[in-house]
């Protein structure tokens, strides 16, 4: 049985020698600045975090969708800091893998061709299936015993005595609550969904009352909410979401457009 372990303080996960992370986002300051707020490119940032999180007993890294930004289309940024950061990846690790997310259109054409691309319908690495999220799995990756998401960008969304919010990431981790249904023979035993890498980008609240999780399988009855338990970065085990519940203040992240494709389910 896989070995699986959120590293203390960085949304990434340890897999025996493999690093999982998702929702890089590179050329998100690109898009933000056409909106007003101009920041320095937080890409390399990452990569340092990427390093750090790996330590010494890392070989291969697994990026869970998303890693451009740009939908549809791309931004220079893009172009520029997408190729130079997978050959940087390449150089420290033996493997780098992609899953493609919404946001990876035409991602061949932004890196290495040592870099291995999978489908929306997600890869498996041992009893491991790994997808975005933003799609149906395969049978094949659905067959497997845990199922390893992104897309949502989950945040916990606390709330105090005289109204005000705050949120911050975190890793949400449940059952699924059948063993097969008419889409799938076999259903994994539990789920985890990874937190957005790419610390701009904010969250979703998973704990906000009329706040759907994005993606088909949230969405769906495959899954014990309920149940889930809600886990800060720092390891902090904050309990069931089903007890942590807060009344919906119509959270919307900074890109939040419900007309954009950013936010379709395919």
């Amino acid at each position: 049985m896989a070995d699986i372990q959120p590293v203390p303080g960085i949304p990434a996960l340890k897999i025996d020698d493999t690093l999982v992370i998702g929702d890089l986002h590179i050329g998100v300051e690109a898009h933000m600045g056409a909106k007003g707020v101009h920041l320095t490119s937080h890409t390399d940032m990452m990569f340092d975090s990427i390093i750090e999180a790996a330590g010494t007993d890392i070989d291969r890294v697994i990026m869970i969708g998303d890693i451009k930004d740009s939908v549809p289309g791309s931004t220079r940024q893009e172009y520029r800091e997408i190729p130079a950061f997978c050959d940087r990846l390449l150089e420290h690790f033996s493997e780098v893998c992609i899953v493609r997310g919404n946001h990876d259109t035409s991602i061949e054409d932004f890196v290495p061709g040592a870099v291995r691309i999978y489908p929306a319908t997600g890869m498996i690495s041992g009893n491991i299936g790994l997808v975005h999220g933003h799609t149906w799995p395969s049978a094949e990756v659905m067959s497997k015993q845990t199922l390893i998401m992104g897309h949502c960008h989950p945040a916990v969304l606390f709330r105090d005595g005289v109204g005000s919010h705050m949120s911050e990431p975190c890793w949400l981790r449940g059952r699924f609550a059948k063993e097969s249904d008419e889409r799938y023979a076999h259903l994994p035993e539990s789920f985890i969904i990874v937190p957005a890498f790419n610390r701009l980008l904010g969250g979703s609240p998973v704990n906000a009352i009329g706040t759907p999780l994005l993606g088909p399988i949230m969405n769906s009855d495959l899954v014990d909410l309920d149940d889930a338990r809600i886990y800060l970065l720092d390891g902090i085990d904050l309990g069931f979401r089903k007890d942590l519940m807060v009344k919906d203040r119509k959270f919307r992240r900074w890109n939040d457009d419900e007309n954009s494709p950013r936010h379709t389910s395919l």
